[in-house]
């Protein structure tokens, strides 16, 4: 079951109806001084995988997709929202296998090669024709891999404060959250953990956020969308061998790359992009300021203004 915020709430007092994922796009755009003119062009759609279950969906404007996003460990979709909004393009924001409203692998298996397999056939059945994919965190180790296999499918690459030289000290804050209660006796609850691990976010981001990635259960109380059982995930836990596989995988690439760093964040040290450019000499580095590992949803205008020079004119 689904839930909506009563207008003027407070903290984690919540209506138990329909939960109307869309109608909460407006807030995003009132906190950041976005335009609204009504409600966007967006559609949830699926797509069937070849080995079973579905990858959803957020399908944005009516053209053809230009930029497949690709969102983080115990993330969704929505994670993009703002940043969609404010580029105005026509794109594809994924919930990858195991999060938001796609299935959970039967083997739990959640690894950037396997996550892979299944970003192609979304990218193929409804991003063909994308100029770039943008992918954060557990997705960018992904989309890494999508762009060593499937180059056609990456004509340029945008990875959100990650490389493969990711490790447990570096992520020791995500898997921290990741890792912790499945359940919560209420949405305050949930709610109140959320805001804990991200200090540098309103309330009301935070509130949207859990909407988004958490649901009520039959007796009251709240779980996360995401599989709690995960093996190959999330960043910082492969084998050392994995790392090293990924990290060959980027130098084999040559499409445009980009390495976006939250100036706050651990994830990415300096040792990072010294390997990175010695793998990929070309490739651009950002930094945003004031951002943490979670760049599209503490600096989301900042890392739209990063991508939006990498598209077609909006």
């Amino acid at each position: 079951m689904g839930s909506t915020l009563l207008a003027g709430a407070s903290l984690g007092e919540v209506r138990s109806d329909a939960y109307d994922e869309l109608a909460l796009l407006e807030g995003n755009a009132a906190e950041h001084g976005l335009t609204w003119s009504g409600p966007p062009e967006v559609a949830r759609r699926e797509v069937a995988l070849s080995g079973g279950g579905v990858v959803s969906a957020l399908q944005w404007g009516g053209g053809p997709p230009v930029a497949l996003l690709v969102h983080g460990s115990a993330q969704n979709a929505h994670t993009w929202d703002t940043v969609a909004l404010a580029l105005r393009r026509p794109l594809v924001a994924v919930d990858l296998p195991g999060h938001g409203q796609s299935t959970w692998r039967p083997d739990h298996d959640y690894s950037p090669g396997v996550l892979a397999g299944a970003l192609a056939e979304a990218a193929v059945a409804l991003a063909p024709s994308a100029r770039l994919v943008v992918g954060m965190s557990l997705g960018g180790l992904a989309a890494i891999s999508l762009a060593a296999r499937r180059p056609r499918l990456v004509p340029a690459l945008v990875i959100v404060d990650i490389t493969p030289g990711v490790d447990a000290r570096k992520a020791k804050a995500i898997t921290d959250f990741v890792s912790g209660p499945e359940r919560f006796g209420s949405f305050e609850e949930i709610l109140e953990r959320t805001v804990l691990h991200n200090p540098g976010r309103s309330v009301e981001s935070l509130r949207r956020g859990v909407l988004h990635n958490a649901r009520e259960m039959p007796d009251g109380s709240w779980a996360w969308r995401w599989d709690p059982v995960r093996h190959g995930g999330p960043p910082g836990t492969e084998p050392g061998q994995a790392r090293l596989a990924l990290w060959e995988a980027l130098g084999t690439t040559r499409m445009p790359l980009t390495l976006v760093r939250g100036s706050l964040s651990p994830v990415v040290d300096d040792r990072d992009v010294e390997e990175l450019l010695e793998r990929r000499p070309d490739a651009r580095m950002v930094t945003v300021e004031g951002a943490g590992h979670s760049v599209q949803g503490d600096r989301p205008l900042e890392l739209a203004a990063v991508l939006a020079p990498l598209l077609p004119a909006g």
